[in-house]
C-alpha cells in the first residue's frame, strides 16, 4: 500500500518529461551533429536517445525504443557511430540540454536555489529505480551526474522518464500491443500522439497505419471512425494504472512531500520553458492532457 496520493507519481513524471523533452524540439543537437556529418533529424535522435546503450545495431535499439520501425533503426544503425561515437554524442547532448535551458528558462531560473533544490530532490527519486528488465533506464543511470544543477536536474529527468517508458513497454508487451500498434491506440485518444508526429518521426507508412488500425478493430479497441471504443478507452486505462504501479519506486523513495515538492518545481521550470519557446505549440497541449509521448 502506497502512501502517495494516486496519480502523484504520474503527474511528477509528465512534467519532468517535458522538462526533459525540451531536447527533442530546439536544433542545437542536430546542428552539433550536421558538424558530425549528420544529416537526417531522425538519426540525431536516434543517435541521442540510444548512445548510453553504446555501439549498438539496430537490433537492441529497436527492442529497447519498442514503437519505431526497424526497418528505419537499420538505415541509421551502426553507421552513425562512424560518424561520431557514443560518448561524444553524449558530451554534444549535454551541452545541447545546456544550451536550451539556459536560453529557455533565463539565468536567474537556471542559477536559483529552487533548481538545485529540484535537481536534488528528482536524483534522490531517480537512485530508487529499478534496473532489471529496464534498458534505456539502466544504461542512462550508469551516466555521471554533470556538476551544474539545472543539467542534473535534466539528466534525473531523463532517468525517471525512461524508467516509466521501459515498465510500460513491459506492459504493452504482455498485452501483445507491439510497435505501431501501441501509438495508434495513443492517437486514438484525446490529448493522445498525433498521427502527423508518428509518421514523421519513427518511420511507419500509411499502409502499416491502415494495418495497425485494422488489428485494433479486430480486438474491439477501435470502431470504423478510427476512435477508441468503450472497451478500448478502459484498455488504454488500465495500461496507465498498470504502468502507475510499476513506476512507484522512485516517488515512494522519495515520499509524498518530496514528490508534490518536485513537481511543483518541474511543473514551474517547464511553464518558464514552454514560455521561452522550448515547445511546439502541438506539445503545449499533449503534456497538459498527461500523455507519456
Amino acid at each position: 500500500m502506497t502512501a502517495l496520493a494516486r496519480h502523484a507519481g504520474r503527474q511528477c513524471s509528465v512534467m519532468l518529461n517535458s522538462l526533459h523533452s525540451t531536447i527533442y524540439f530546439s536544433p542545437d543537437f542536430d546542428k552539433a551533429l550536421a558538424d558530425h556529418g549528420f544529416d537526417d533529424p531522425m538519426a540525431c535522435y536516434v543517435a541521442g536517445r540510444a548512445a548510453a546503450l553504446g555501439p549498438v545495431g539496430p537490433g537492441p535499439v529497436s527492442a529497447a525504443f519498442y514503437s519505431f520501425s526497424h526497418a528505419m533503426l537499420a538505415s541509421h544503425l551502426p553507421r552513425i557511430w562512424t560518424l561520431a561515437d557514443p560518448g561524444r554524442v553524449q558530451e554534444l547532448r549535454r551541452a545541447a540540454a545546456d544550451a536550451i535551458l539556459r536560453r529557455c528558462l533565463g539565468a536567474e531560473v537556471v542559477g536559483a536555489p529552487e533548481m538545485a533544490e529540484a535537481a536534488e530532490l528528482a536524483l534522490r527519486a531517480a537512485e530508487a529505480g529499478l534496473r532489471p528488465g529496464r534498458a534505456l533506464y539502466a544504461a542512462h543511470a550508469d551516466l555521471p551526474v554533470p556538476d551544474e544543477p539545472h543539467l542534473a536536474l535534466w539528466h534525473a529527468a531523463t532517468l525517471l522518464r525512461e524508467h516509466r517508458g521501459d515498465g510500460h513497454l513491459a506492459l504493452l508487451a504482455e498485452a501483445e500491443l507491439y510497435g505501431l500498434d501501441a501509438l495508434v491506440l495513443d492517437c486514438s485518444r484525446e490529448g493522445g500522439l498525433t498521427k502527423d508526429m508518428v509518421m514523421l518521426k519513427r518511420g511507419w507508412t500509411e499502409d502499416d497505419w491502415a494495418a495497425a488500425q485494422a488489428r485494433l478493430r479486430d480486438r474491439d479497441l477501435l470502431d470504423e471512425d478510427g476512435r477508441l471504443t468503450e472497451e478500448g478507452a478502459q484498455f488504454r486505462d488500465d495500461l496507465e494504472e498498470e504502468t502507475d504501479r510499476l513506476d512507484l519506486a522512485p516517488y515512494e523513495h522519495l515520499g509524498p512531500a518530496g514528490t508534490a515538492r518536485l513537481t511543483d518545481l518541474a511543473t514551474r521550470f517547464t511553464g518558464a520553458a514552454a514560455a521561452g519557446g522550448a515547445f511546439p505549440p502541438p506539445l503545449l497541449a499533449m503534456f497538459a492532457a498527461g500523455s507519456d509521448g
